[in-house]
């Protein structure tokens, strides 16, 4: 074929990017583009996330030869309007699982098909493509111990190299990156978006952090996890060669099993989203009835429930638009378990602030904490004081993110409502044992 169009949306990289390679290998020309879709307005954090993803991608494209032509307004119309100005007749994409991308896609294909334009649908978001496992009986895996098992079996596919030169047909306006500088800037700690960042990140991570990974990755207070959430979430990095870079180490191969484990959970609720788009809906199993205070639920968001872990964790989301997986579960289950408030509640708020706020997992997640979930132990509550004392012994991450608490020593960190009120620090909104 002569001209083919690469719709970009969470694959924002060159490295191991299946569509864009099968585009170059089949077209003669190609397009790369990413439509703007005002229907689905990101919060400030991860605006300015993908602002920065998209400009480091645009960069990349300008390196060799071509450029990101960006659209603003429906995706199907604006991919069909540049298909008809550059005489493209295919159209490729990653397919997704989200409610919101399992729409686009249908519709796309429905324009494309109207318009005679061949659309390919390509992997690329997740290691494992979310059809490409299932059980013996069918449908989906809903325990995650035999999915890591089928997982961890399975042929991965090969990974793609990155392009040297893309030759792209003259487009009359390639558009402008979406502001990231609104009424909110978003969190002040964020990290930088793009695939440069990304891969930096993972590079430097794994030389230095992967190989004491099994033993600190819960160490709240060490920050040992790899920090690529975002870069996943957005593919500024290509999860498939993050799975096999922190495998094919020798000195490390015991830490990188653990890492992919975590990728394969990633993959395990791409998954059952795949099978249950409503999961940031609906619970995924029936749950208990959930209990209605404004006043908790403001006081959680705030990151002033009196409870130093819990706070903690909300203040850190606040600054940095990110949030240690540890901490991730202890605020989660506060809030479904101690405060007995619904789990979306907590999605929406993590979903406001998270730059990796992805779908699959923030629900999918939320769900297990909740109980509504694929947890095989729904009634589990982790109590937030053993946590603090188990994974932030010293109390340093603690002092990092509660201010008002750092003159303390240890022990009056994990129960400072036992001192006098401590500089405007709150007494606890719930009693704990």
């Amino acid at each position: 074929m002569d001209t083919a169009i690469v719709v970009f949306t969470r694959d924002l990289r060159l490295h191991d990017n299946p569509a864009l390679h099968q585009a170059r290998a089949r077209a003669r020309q190609v397009v790369p583009m990413f439509v703007v879709d005002p229907a689905i307005a990101a919060p400030p954090n991860r605006a300015r996330f993908l602002a920065e993803s998209l400009a480091d991608l645009r960069a990349s494209l300008r390196e060799r030869g071509a450029d990101l032509v960006i659209r603003d307004g429906d995706p199907a119309a604006e991919v069909i309007a540049l298909a008809e100005e550059t005489k493209a007749s295919a159209v490729y994409l990653a397919d997704d699982v989200s409610h919101y991308a399992t729409a686009r896609r249908r519709k796309l294909e429905r324009e494309c098909a109207r318009h005679l334009i061949d659309l390919i649908l390509t992997p690329g978001l997740t290691v494992v493509p979310p059809g490409d496992l299932k059980p013996a009986g069918g449908g989906h895996y809903r325990v995650f111990t035999p999915y890591w098992r089928a997982w961890r079996a399975a042929t991965w596919r090969r990974g793609c190299p990155v392009p040297q030169v893309i030759q792209m047909p003259a487009v009359a306006r390639v558009g402008r990156i979406p502001p990231s500088d609104g009424a909110s800037p978003g969190s002040p700690g964020l990290a930088k978006g793009g695939e440069t960042a990304g891969r930096q990140r993972f590079l430097a991570w794994r030389k230095g952090q992967l190989d004491g990974y099994d033993e600190n990755h819960d160490d709240l207070a060490g920050d040992a996890t790899s920090r690529l959430s975002a870069y996943l979430r957005f593919g500024c990095v290509s999860p498939l060669e993050v799975a096999i870079g922190v495998l094919d180490r020798p000195a490390g191969n015991e830490q990188g099993e653990e890492y992919s484990r975590q990728l394969a959970w990633r993959d395990f609720f791409h998954q059952v989203t795949a099978a249950f788009p409503d999961i940031a809906r609906k619970n995924y199993r029936p749950g208990a009835a959930w209990h209605q205070d404004q006043a908790a639920l403001d006081a959680w968001r705030a990151g002033q429930t009196g409870i130093p872990i819990v706070d903690a964790g909300l203040r850190q989301l606040a600054a940095e638009g990110f949030m240690h997986n540890r901490a991730r579960m202890i605020t989660a289950s506060f809030l479904t378990r101690n405060l007995g408030i619904d789990w979306r509640h907590g999605y929406a708020h993590f979903a406001a602030f998270l730059a990796d706020g992805d779908v699959a997992c923030n629900a999918g997640n939320w769900q297990w904490v909740a109980g509504t979930g694929n947890n095989t132990r729904p009634n589990r509550v982790m109590n937030p004081l053993r946590q603090a004392q188990r994974f932030d012994k010293s109390g340093q991450y603690v002092r990092r993110y509660v201010p008002e608490l750092a003159g303390l020593d240890p022990a009056d960190i994990q129960a400072p409502w036992k001192l006098a009120p401590i500089r405007g620090y709150p007494g606890p909104i719930v009693e704990l044992s």
